[in-house]
């Protein structure tokens, strides 16, 4: 077995270190969600915190961790009789970002049910994971139903398996901790918030600090039981000390004047529903405990508003998390009661000469906005004839886009495509291990063999071909990438500023359909991936605001470098299925023969039939219609920045029933 890297010899992080200490405490808190760049000890420190958790009672042999004091009543390996059982340490189960929904919940065996009524259940992860921690690395990059399913496990501290009638309960309580790298993607605003806390990581900008972590990891690599043994009579304290806070809990008084802070804050910063209400009370007492108080001061609300909020102030998909540190101060103050509640605590809300933290999440430097590029400041200029960036117009609801035909991909929300989840549309033999049981198919293609099999009494008599797996129909995730002229035709700034204001309002929808976006730009003699495909619409949105314009217009060049990107994504992802989306006026310059070659260049895509969109951005009273030339060329369809907006086809299709009914 691997020695885990000690706990306490992580250097810094007292965040990170604080929140998973908490949730060690109080499970009821909800979780942790770390949210930093790589390579910030993110894995390291949840991994070493399973090493600190007291051993567990579990009844001998039962698959689901029963505590032989209470055993589960509905445990599947049950009834359990209460007395002595085994102890053994807690696990730390990880969620692999691929694993299946069976792989989670756990499995009933079909065929067993239809045939015996046998309720045969294969336990999942989390099972494994009850009495202990449910590690999740890169989170965001899960499905979205597998994360709603742990979560709801989380939250009611069970796991429910259902198959056609035939369903199992089996306890899950757990400490749920994940990890993910926002670049890479967010999480939607609802599991943002099911997660209890959220702490920001990034690596030291001290080189003392660097230096100290480099030579703790080589030293770890090179003998890691040596440099456990070193750190074991601070890991002994540690866990000592959660247990001893684990027994101080219950003695926790949370005072009337913590709560009206607790309310006052949750209230000042706007956070939607009561879920931060009571993850702030129970973190605040959770502090209480483990700086070894019965009371819940001012600063243990504080430290718990600087661990549950700032998730929650995400009020838009582009917003970042993010907490104003002088705004939470001044709503303390203001409503600082005179019970003793907020009587200073010397030792700091970790108490006892551990450090605290003396700030909010690392990188929370108060509420984030979009740069303002373009606005009052110089130009960015880096070549002849470019223009600075402007900002994108407000973006609008639009038009639905999606690729044609049925596909096979990440599930999500914009094509069609065959997905676990979604209606039932037929039935075909199962591929593999089966997983959504098609009845009424498995029972007509049983009912044949009735006589033959031997069926003397009210069963039926199913053997492994008669199963059929059921075929659904829900919606996928695509990559959608942008192909965006910011040649000089584009660059008036009222012009671009719409067309951003255009493309930032495909990026909302893509956010909100669950795609992977990605972002080509093309103008002066070349063409460069702004972005490469990715599932963090943020920093698409982040790339577009600071695109500068200007020069001429290599439209051949933009869609053979789109071509190159979709060429490459597909061998790493062959079942998503791509939407080119090409932002421009359809002009062509520079270069020999550049339409000729920007027509060469689409007829790639069209022979491959790669699904394209080209928004027309023309203006002016003449128009050219080149844009719609490329569409044609591209094997897609065109609209123009007015035809983009949702609202503007609802009112043509008003206008329609209008004339109709007059």
């Amino acid at each position: 077995m691997t020695t885990p890297f000690p706990f306490t010899a992580v250097v810094g992080q007292d965040d990170l270190r604080l929140a998973l200490l908490l949730n060690a405490v109080s499970p009821a808190v909800g979780g942790v969600l770390v949210r930093g760049e790589k390579g910030t000890a993110k894995s390291t420190a949840v991994r070493a915190l399973s090493a600190l958790l007291p051993a567990v009672a579990v009844v001998p042999g039962c698959r689901f961790s029963c505590d032989p004091a209470a055993p589960d009543p509905s445990c599947p390996d049950g009834p359990h009789e209460a007395g002595n059982g085994t102890e053994r340490a807690a696990r730390m189960v990880e969620l692999p970002v691929g694993a299946s929904e069976d792989r989670l919940v756990g499995a009933l065996d079909i065929e067993r049910a239809l045939a015996e009524g046998v309720k045969a259940f294969e336990p999942g992860l989390l099972a494994d994971a009850h009495r202990g921690i449910l590690y999740v690395d890169e989170v965001n990059l899960l499905h979205d139903h597998l994360v709603d399913l742990l979560l709801d496990a989380a939250a009611m501290g069970a796991s429910y398996v259902e198959r056609e009638g035939v369903s199992v309960r089996h306890a899950a309580k757990f400490l749920l901790v994940g990890t993910m790298n926002p670049e890479e993607g967010e999480l939607r605003p609802q599991l943002l918030d099911r997660f209890g806390l959220t702490v920001e990581v990034a690596a030291s900008r001290e080189p003392d600090q660097r230096v100290e972590v480099v030579r703790r990891r080589l030293a770890y690599d090179d003998d890691p039981a040596g440099f456990a043994a070193k750190w074991a009579q601070e890991e002994a304290a540690v866990r000592q000390r959660i247990v001893a806070a684990r027994e101080l809990l219950p003695q926790v008084r949370l005072g009337d004047g913590a709560l009206r802070q607790i309310a006052a804050v949750c209230s000042a910063y706007e956070v939607d529903g009561m879920r931060a209400d009571i993850v702030m009370a129970r973190t605040a007492t959770a502090l209480a405990a483990w700086a070894g108080r019965t009371d819940v001061l001012a600063e243990d609300v504080r430290q718990a508003a600087l661990l549950a909020l700032p998730h929650r102030r995400r009020r838009a998909p582009f917003d970042a998390p993010g907490l104003d540190e002088d705004k939470l101060d001044e709503t303390l103050e203001q409503y600082s009661g005179d019970d003793g509640d907020d009587e200073p605590d010397p030792d700091g809300p970790g108490g006892g000469g551990q450090p605290a933290p003396d700030s909010g999440p690392q990188g929370d430097g108060g509420e984030a906005a979009r740069p303002e590029a373009g606005e009052g400041g110089e130009p960015q200029a880096s070549g002849a004839g470019e223009q600075s960036a402007v900002r994108a117009a407000e973006p609008f609801r639009t038009k639905v886009l999606s690729v044609p035909g049925i596909g096979e991909g990440t599930a999500g929300r914009r094509s069609r495509a065959r997905t676990e989840q979604g209606r039932t549309t037929g039935a075909r033999r199962p591929r593999g291990a089966l997983t959504k049981l098609h009845l009424a198919a498995t029972v007509q293609a049983a009912a044949p063999h009735q006589r033959a099999r031997g069926r003397s009494g009210p069963g039926l008599v199913v053997r492994r071909d008669d199963l059929r797996q059921a075929v659904r129909e829900g919606r996928e995730g695509n990559l959608v990438l942008f192909v965006v002229d910011a040649s000089g035709s584009m660059a008036a700034r009222q012009r671009m500023s719409a067309v951003k204001g255009a493309v930032l309002s495909l990026l909302l929808d893509a956010y909100q359909r669950r795609d992977k976006v990605g972002l080509v730009t093309f103008r002066g003699t070349s063409a460069d991936v702004a972005l490469p495909p990715t599932s963090s619409v943020d920093a698409a949105a982040a790339r577009l605001e600071t695109l500068p314009t200007g020069g001429r217009t290599p439209l051949a060049a933009g869609l053979l470098k789109a071509h190159e990107v979709l060429r490459v994504e597909r061998l790493r992802d062959p079942a998503r299925r791509p939407l080119v989306v090409v932002v421009t006026d359809g002009r062509a310059t520079g270069g020999p023969e550049p339409v000729a070659l920007a027509g060469r260049a689409a007829r790639l895509f069209a022979a491959e039939q790669v699904a394209s969109v080209v928004v027309d951005c023309e203006s002016g009273p003449v128009r050219l219609g080149l844009a719609g030339q490329l569409a044609g060329e591209l094997g897609g369809t065109a609209v123009t920045l007015d035809e983009l907006r949702a609202d503007a086809i609802a009112g043509l299709v008003k206008g329609i029933q209008g004339r109709r009914a007059a």
